[in-house]
């Protein structure tokens, strides 16, 4: 008999839901699928951070099994701990009979709840990206320290992303022994760009935006938000003394939109494009050369926006606050990592890669290669292993 994976997750999330139609896919376990925003989740689909109403364009409930349970808050939403109240999910996630309990993010009310009840009862596998990245006060460390510690009592094992999320988890008081490597991850194939019609698309946006064959752009995709830090970029990028003919594209939506907007529209060779969907982003990596996330945070646990463009085949410049910056971003081999708010040293990264065609190109092959393990298909192998006993608990 198959063993039972009961999944409680906030929301439908695009890049959750291929793996959750993967697991159900393969057959070697079952899957249920606990959503605990409740169906107004898809019916408001205002996004703050890009300040728009988004609907993904690729299916987010297909292809396996899942529930929306009833969530009486009153503010509902996954920005403050109340936001998530299920007075049904202990007694509807028993009635399911899992053989094995994976929560992602325990700061809602009922994920907090739902790890202590089944603690002792089945296996708690947890799954959340945080780090220590960003700096607070000593006391404020400690305080944080003393309370992750008390939470992570109640979990028995944690999937964690990478080196960063890893040495959070340590600090939090996790054993080694109950860590397993789960890697952030995305559609590598889907970003890969492989089809004609994908490669057409992405010629189709240089010629619009006036960019001649050769030469290089350098991409932002992502909330236009302070976290990210694109003023940074926009700034390290007019500054900067190119012996070339060099392009930015900014692409996204967010509070610093209309401000940068005005600063730096009517430079000639920067190019704003409002927020692609799903289907559309592999040939706006495509028609990109070097991917940029010059995040300063706080809160850029990973950013998963280098995935997408390292599936793609794109060099990557990312500073050192990018949770995603130590596994992924490699000094001169597929790009580079720089210190979050350091404007010049942004500045010598664009450069480089602008200036060094034959290298920049290499780069970004080594970068193909090096996502490929950071693939949906192993996170998904580490997750049946735990389930069916595999992993050595």
């Amino acid at each position: 008999m198959k063993k039972r994976l009961a999944i409680v997750t906030s929301h439908p999330i695009q890049y959750n839901a291929p793996l959750f139609e993967w697991l159900s896919g393969r057959k070697k376990i079952d899957i249920r699928v606990f959503y605990t925003w409740g169906t107004s989740v898809l019916t408001n689909k205002f996004d703050p951070g890009f300040g728009k109403v988004i609907e993904w364009d690729i299916p987010l409930l297909q292809g396996y099994s899942f529930e929306f349970l009833e969530n009486i808050a009153e503010d509902k939403g996954s920005h403050h701990f109340n936001g998530i109240i299920n007075p049904s999910i202990i007694t509807t996630i028993t009635n399911y009979r899992p053989d094995v309990l994976l929560v992602y993010g325990w700061s809602f009310k009922s994920h907090l709840s739902v790890m202590r009840h089944f603690k002792n009862k089945i296996p708690v596998l947890f799954r959340g990206d945080s780090t220590m990245l960003d700096k607070s006060s000593f006391l404020q460390s400690l305080k944080r320290m003393f309370f992750l510690k008390w939470v992570y009592r109640h979990i028995d094992l944690a999937l964690y992303t990478g080196k960063s999320n890893y040495q959070y988890f340590r600090k939090a008081g996790i054993m080694p022994r109950q860590l397993v490597f789960g890697p952030h991850a995305i559609d590598n194939k889907r970003f890969a760009c492989e089809s004609d019609d994908c490669r057409i698309a992405a010629r189709e946006i240089r010629s619009k935006l006036g960019i001649q064959p050769g030469e290089p752009v350098f991409l932002f995709a992502g909330k236009i938000e302070p976290k990210k830090d694109p003023e940074l970029l926009l700034a390290a990028f007019t500054e900067a003394l190119f012996p070339l003919p060099v392009h930015l594209l900014m692409v996204g939506n967010g509070v610093l939109e209309v401000t940068l907007k005005t600063l730096y529209s009517k430079h000639a060779n920067i190019h704003f494009l409002d927020f692609q969907n799903q289907l559309h982003m592999p040939s706006v990596y495509e028609a990109a050369d070097v991917f940029v996330l010059p995040s300063r945070g706080p809160g850029e646990t990973w950013g998963l926006s280098v995935n997408e463009a390292m599936a793609n085949g794109l060099p990557v410049i990312v500073s050192d606050k990018c949770g995603c910056a130590i596994d992924l971003a490699e000094n001169g081999v597929n790009g580079y990592i720089f210190s979050a708010g350091n404007k010049n040293e942004l500045m010598q990264c664009l450069i480089k890669l602008a200036v060094d065609r034959k290298r920049t190109a290499l780069m970004g092959i080594n970068s193909f290669h090096k996502i490929q393990p950071y693939s949906l298909e192993n996170l998904g192998l580490a997750i049946e292993g735990i389930v069916t006993g595999i992993h050595e608990q």
